[in-house]
Order: C-alpha cells, then sequence, then structure tokens
C-alpha cells in the first residue's frame, strides 16, 4: 500500500473514531439528570414540565435584545484579543458588557422560576430543590488553606 495513501486513511479513521466518541459523549452528558434549578423542570410531570419550560422560553423571548448584545459584547471582546496592540480599557468594557447581559438574563430566569415555584405543589418544589442540592454537591470544594 501506497505509504501516503496509508497515513491519509489513519488520519481519517483517528478522527472518525474521535468524533464519534465526542457525539457519544456529547449525548450522554446531555442525557444525564439536570443539575440546576433550570434543568430540573425535566423532572416534573409532564404538564407541570410543559408549564416550566414555556415560562423560562417566555423569559429568553422577552430578553432577546440582552442576549445580543451579551453576544456581540463577547464578539468585541474576542476581536479585541486578535488586534496586534490589546486595548484593555475597550476589552474591560466589552467584558462587563457582556458580563451585565449574562447577569441579567440569569436573574430573570432565576424570578420566573420563583414564580413558578409559588405556584407549585410541594412535590414539585421538592424536584426542583433536590437538583439544587445535587448541582451543589457536583461543585468543587475550594482547596484549604495550610496554614503554619
Amino acid at each position: 500500500m501506497n505509504t501516503r495513501l496509508f497515513v491519509a486513511s489513519l488520519v481519517l479513521n483517528v478522527f472518525l473514531i474521535g468524533a464519534v466518541a465526542g457525539g457519544a459523549g456529547w449525548l450522554v452528558g446531555r442525557s444525564s439528570v439536570g443539575y440546576s434549578l433550570e434543568s430540573a423542570g425535566g423532572q416534573l410531570p409532564a404538564n407541570d414540565r410543559k408549564a416550566f419550560r414555556q415560562a423560562l422560553r417566555e423569559v429568553r423571548r422577552e430578553s432577546r435584545q440582552v442576549i445580543l448584545d451579551g453576544q456581540q459584547a463577547r464578539r468585541e471582546a474576542a476581536n479585541l484579543l486578535q488586534q496586534p496592540t490589546l486595548d484593555t480599557n475597550a476589552l474591560a468594557a466589552a467584558l462587563e458588557r457582556a458580563r451585565n447581559a449574562d447577569a441579567t438574563i440569569r436573574t430573570r430566569l432565576e424570578q420566573r422560576i420563583v414564580e413558578f415555584a409559588a405556584s407549585s405543589s410541594p412535590q414539585d418544589r421538592k424536584l426542583l430543590a433536590d437538583a439544587l442540592l445535587r448541582h451543589v454537591g457536583r461543585q468543587r470544594t475550594p482547596p484549604t488553606k495550610n496554614t503554619p
């Protein structure tokens, strides 16, 4: 077999195996039980799950411009990072705009979750609480400082 053809075949096979493994890992990760309040909605009974997801979709729809502003700020930050001379003030401002947009969206989503929880049954609230506790349990604990 021609050496070039063999190398090309080997590279292609490694690439394909990596793509299949990566795709499988992504699918497995997405199918696991959610670990945030937002993803906890998947554990709710069908009618409540539908209402929960609809409420969150409404927040995203109402916040469309804020989402777009945050994306634009991140694109600006990326563009600034690629410039030969870094404008740190402009970069800091772009990152601050992105952070503020993210905080605004998160605040709106959490407020809608609070409203949903206020009208939910104790069983539904327990599902949401369990998901929140799983999220806390998944996070790494900060390393302890060794002081003399």
